[in-house]
């Protein structure tokens, strides 16, 4: 809970910085919510600030890429400096995330990759994070096979988490 008042309180005092970033680089809505699968498999929205031009997945939901095309310039920058994770901190304090877990997928790709990854939902067992032991060890994940290698990370965290791992893994 405090993690989440202190990162909702960074979040608040960008807010002006984002509001007119977001107003003349993304020219759209601020927020934008997306079906994510949480604990027990437990679907939840999840509260980011937009990055992408509107109608982004008009022909279906695709993995996003490094230098993908549908993120706006604006959303680059916060991407980067990973100031589009902040209004996650709400759901946190809801209670769907935690500040530390596996990151939280959409069901349309938590399906696909079950098909083809054995223990992939063994993720589930734990809320999921706004970031984890994989997000700080491995490159941003755009394929089936880099979701593979996630996974072991995730694996690893729920086998071995503890407060050390967790403090480890917010340094990062």
């Amino acid at each position: 809970i405090a993690i989440s008042l202190v990162g909702l309180s960074i979040g608040i005092l960008l807010l002006p910085i984002i509001f007119i970033g977001n107003l003349l680089g993304n020219r759209g809505k601020l927020f934008y919510t997306q079906e994510r699968i949480g604990k027990n498999g437990i679907p939840f929205k999840i509260l980011k600030f937009r990055t992408m031009i509107k109608n982004a997945e008009s022909n279906g939901a695709v993995f996003t890429t490094l230098n993908d095309s549908r993120i706006t310039a604006f959303g680059k920058f916060l991407r980067k400096a990973r100031i589009d994770e902040f209004p996650q901190f709400l759901n946190i304090l809801k209670g769907d995330m935690a500040v530390i877990g596996p990151r939280p997928e959409r069901p349309v790709f938590v399906n696909e990759i079950a098909e083809v990854m054995p223990f992939y939902e063994t993720r589930h067992v734990v809320k999921p994070g706004l970031t984890g032991w994989a997000q700080v060890n491995y490159a941003y994940g755009e394929t089936i096979d880099d979701s593979l290698i996630k996974l072991q990370y995730d694996l690893y965290y729920i086998k071995h988490r503890n407060l050390i791992l967790d403090v480890m893994i917010i340094l990062r």
